[in-house]
């Protein structure tokens, strides 16, 4: 690129970096950045007098919009297709079924993959929803000013999976497709093969404009595809729920939807509302009821799992084993994200582990995990409880420091429980406003 054309980008990276450093403290997030498109627009006209070479010209904007409806449309084919799995029976549709949320379509704690199509999973599917605005991993992190108060550092938080190893839907996506227990692909030549076969080669590269002669990385092109058909707001995050009309003076929630909300939100109570947020953001966005943060709740280990089987095995989240840059970080073992609360109430099965089957179970657990243990973890020979009994004995000792002793947990053996049965049916209740899709009751007519 020519001097003359570089000049003006190297002064707005300039520029942008002394006003973000100067008014950081002064300016809101979204004051920052539309002053800093003012002065990029400002000398984007300087850059336009310099007539660009015809290598150098950008794609048009009907270009633009063609391809991503072309991605997405492919996006879509390969997201329903099971021929991309080396079984020939499971595709991204099979774990991540559009009628539950884009969750599991039923209550199986883990599904079968893998090359012959009848290898267990490790972990529950999670859903593929209101992951748009999930932030990069990482081990401090700090909600922007616009979202909440930038002056807390919220520790482990963010990334995709349980537990947050990649960024971006694009990387989330090659996970199963690679998986040996999910869609089974061995390496990207395998699947770029089975993506040839099919013809989405073609259609990948002519969605993107790439030509016949031209090379292109058909496995990253079908990535971008499914990401790119992953961020249709209408299917993936379309705010559709009772509790956004209720937000947006458009529904009136019922007694026990509001006394819900009210023990949902309530320190004392259910405190879920401190990782499952329930406000707008203090731009007016509007609540995704997860703070993305990586938590340890001492879920009891799942016996139907056949990994479990073996005791010398235990799934510790942030620090492994299918995670592996934290290993041995006592504090990050037993670490699991969290997920949004959104469309809660279609799923049959619950936590990392799928160890619950319905909101009840969770409730019940939340509010007598400490008060009453023994109904919930296995009992040793000696008659004592096996409190968190899916992080490993030897290491419990340490680990504990770990898990999460905020209300409602944190009470003793025969206290009473932190939510009482009204507490556990009214937030049951309120998170049923949480489904997409709500419209308001037709009256009656005179």
């Amino acid at each position: 690129m020519p001097i003359a054309m570089m000049f003006p980008f190297f002064v707005v990276s300039l520029l942008l970096k002394v006003l973000y450093a100067d008014t950081k403290k002064h300016i809101p997030r979204r004051g920052r950045v539309a002053l800093g498109a003012a002065i990029f627009l400002g000398l984007g006209a300087v850059w336009l007098m310099v007539p660009p070479p015809a290598t150098a010209q950008g794609l048009s904007r009907a270009e633009v919009r063609r391809q991503a409806a072309a991605l997405a449309e492919v996006g879509r084919r390969l997201f329903f297709d099971p021929g991309l799995s080396a079984s020939g029976t499971l595709a991204c549709a099979s774990c991540h079924d559009p009628a539950h949320a884009f969750g599991p379509p039923d209550g199986a704690a883990v599904r079968l993959g893998g090359a012959d199509g009848r290898t267990p999973g490790l972990r529950a599917v999670p859903s593929l929803m209101y992951l748009q605005d999930v932030p990069p991993f990482a081990e401090h992190y700090r909600t922007p000013e616009d979202e909440g108060d930038e002056s807390i550092d919220n520790g482990p938080t963010g990334g995709l999976t349980w537990d947050g190893r990649v960024d971006g839907q694009r990387e989330q996506a090659r996970v199963p497709l690679f998986g040996p227990f999910e869609m089974g692909n061995t390496d990207p030549a395998d699947l770029a093969g089975r993506l040839e076969r099919a013809g989405y080669g073609a259609q990948l590269r002519g969605a993107v404009g790439v030509t016949a002669g031209e090379q292109a990385d058909v496995v990253d092109l079908a990535l971008r595809a499914l990401d790119v058909f992953q961020q249709d707001g209408a299917l993936f995050h379309p705010y559709t729920s009772k509790y956004d009309a209720f937000l947006a003076g458009k529904a009136t929630l019922t007694d026990d939807e509001r006394r819900g909300l009210e023990a949902f939100e309530d320190p004392a109570r259910g405190n879920c509302a401190s990782c499952h947020i329930s406000r707008r953001g203090n731009d007016g966005t509007p609540p995704h009821f997860t703070d993305y943060g990586l938590i340890a709740i001492g879920v009891p280990r799942n016996r139907d799992i056949p990994a479990n089987a073996d005791p010398r095995y235990f799934d510790q989240g942030l620090c492994g084993p299918l995670r592996t840059d934290f290993t041995g970080v006592a504090d990050y073992c037993g670490r699991f994200r969290t997920p949004t609360l959104r469309n809660v109430a279609l799923r049959q099965v619950f936590m990392h582990n799928g160890v619950f089957h319905t909101l009840r179970q969770v409730m019940e657990f939340y509010a007598e995990r400490d008060s009453d243990p023994g109904k919930w973890y296995p009992r040793r020979t000696d008659g004592s409880v096996m409190k968190f009994d899916d992080l490993p004995v030897a290491a419990q000792g340490t680990v504990l420091a770990a898990v999460n002793m905020e209300a409602p947990f944190g009470r003793h053996p025969g206290d009473p429980p932190a939510l009482n049965e009204r507490d556990i049916h009214d937030i049951i209740a309120f998170l049923g406003t949480l489904t997409d899709g709500w419209s308001a009751p037709k009256t009656a007519g005179p």
